[in-house]
């Protein structure tokens, strides 16, 4: 269609379509200030007409090609601007300020944010995987996109509500923990753009006291009494999965982290020196720790290297030997016991640290041995934290262990007086002669010694005649 047919305004869609390019470049009035633009290489756009208030010069703005922008598009679009034009506004100006708007609030959205937080923390694989998925799955849905400069505390409070209030789909109870866990991830990611002058206050500061409280509880893990049954039954599953049988037993024997075991490779281990070296990245506080390891603990491995073949990991995966087993693993295998909600494999570690401490080991050694934070100057620079006192520990616990399974309950009474002897000659640092002394003064009648199997110290008492 030639540009001479047209014969009126606003131009029709087959005429839109149908204008056939010229030797040089047109436009045709289509209503008010707005042109449609005919390219000679049949390429077709729309342009606004008007004249910039600062130097009254008449200039076009484009509005888009066609046929994407479509007439009706269009003419709504040259409304809008003949009203920013009225008002004295650039519709130029106006669009490049959205434009900038627009990336602004790319650049400065919740989610992006705490992707650069996340990416500045050495979590454990496990860690990474529980506070990324809690973001996903509770936080990006609803302030990913958001401005996190404009996002109020009083929105941040009703989100964490309302994430408490949610159900566990497995348990039926609300999940306290996870508002809990998400107040404290977003507080930190907040504190990341306040402390690199990207905002003034941290919204998430003082919530803590406006939600629900979690009530810490511990994992799930039998009585004392019935601990010989669960051993039993932990080395009679033997028949059934030799390796899950060795794993649960070294798991109660170390008293590690579950992903600590499940992860563990053979180059970790140092069998002259009897130590077990978990590296840094591995390990929660990502500090290296050392567990030595008693006599039992040495056959179990023996008989697992039997079963890993040329595998890295003590314990491999079903389907692939470059891989360790599933973290379900041990978990699945208590289950089948019958331990369901009775004993779990991180449950291992409160009964590892009751039994220790009420035996009489001092708490410094037992939380060494979980791996738990050492206060202090020792805490950050000692990588093997009373690892002397803990070998004697931990064989100590080992035959312990053996004791029950026995049912030799004299064994396990006898050594809780052993323990406490040797704590007194730690902390007085004998040596053997000096040792030898100690245990004969002992017997001398008017000097009373008494070892509280509860306590972890000696209480001395000397009896005087008066």
């Amino acid at each position: 269609m030639k540009r001479s047919e047209i014969t009126r305004g606003p131009l029709p869609d087959t005429t839109l379509s149908h204008l056939e390019p010229e030797d040089g470049e047109y436009r045709e009035r289509d209503s008010g200030h707005l042109y449609f633009r005919v390219k000679p290489n049949g390429l077709k756009d729309w342009q606004f007409r008007y004249k910039k208030r600062s130097t009254g010069q008449w200039t076009w703005l484009g509005l888009g090609g066609y046929p994407a922008i479509s007439g009706r598009l269009a003419r709504t679009k040259a409304k809008q601007y003949e009203e920013l034009v009225n008002n004295g506004i650039d519709p130029k100006e106006y669009e490049e300020q959205q434009r900038q708007s627009k990336l602004e609030v790319h650049l400065f959205t919740f989610q992006q944010l705490a992707i650069e937080y996340c990416a500045t923390k050495s979590w454990t694989e496990e860690t990474r995987a529980r506070n990324e998925g809690a973001l996903n799955n509770h936080v990006y849905p609803v302030m990913g996109n958001r401005d996190y400069r404009h996002i109020s505390k009083k929105e941040w409070l009703e989100l964490i509500k309302q994430i408490q209030q949610k159900l566990n789909p497995r348990t039926g109870m609300p999940i306290i923990e996870m508002g809990n866990r998400v107040r404290g991830l977003c507080k930190d990611i907040y504190d990341l753009a306040e402390v690199t002058g990207r905002i003034e206050y941290n919204p998430l500061v003082g919530l803590d006291r406006f939600i629900h409280k979690h009530r810490s509880q511990n994992m799930p893990h039998v009585t004392q009494e019935e601990l010989p049954t669960l051993l039993r039954d932990i080395r009679n599953f033997y028949d059934r999965s030799k390796v899950t049988s060795i794993g649960l037993q070294l798991s109660i024997l170390l008293g590690c982290r579950p992903s600590e075991m499940r992860k563990a490779v053979w180059s970790e281990f140092d069998f002259d020196k009897k130590i077990w070296i978990i590296p840094a990245h591995r390990m929660k506080k990502r500090i290296e720790h050392t567990i030595p390891l008693s006599n039992q603990v040495i056959q179990l491995l023996n008989e697992l290297k039997l079963y890993s073949g040329q595998s890295n990991y003590l314990f491999k995966g079903r389907s692939r030997s470059d891989t360790p087993i599933s973290e379900n693993t041990f978990g699945k295998a208590l289950k089948t016991m019958g331990y369901q909600g009775k004993q779990t494999p991180h449950g291992f570690r409160h009964i590892l640290s009751t039994a220790l401490r009420e035996r009489g080991f001092q708490k410094e050694w037992v939380e060494s041995a979980l791996a738990h934070k050492v206060g202090g100057v020792e805490g950050v620079y000692n990588k093997a934290v009373y690892l002397q006192q803990r070998k004697t520990m931990m064989q100590n616990w080992a035959d312990y262990l053996d004791s029950l399974v026995n049912g030799d309950a004299v064994q396990a009474i006898d050594s809780t007086e052993d323990a406490a002897m040797n704590q007194l000659f730690n902390i007085l640092n004998l040596n053997d002669e000096q040792k030898a002394l100690l245990q004969d003064l002992i017997q001398v009648e008017n000097e009373i010694w008494q070892f509280g199997p509860n306590e972890n110290s000696v209480e001395i008492g000397i009896s005087t005649n008066s």
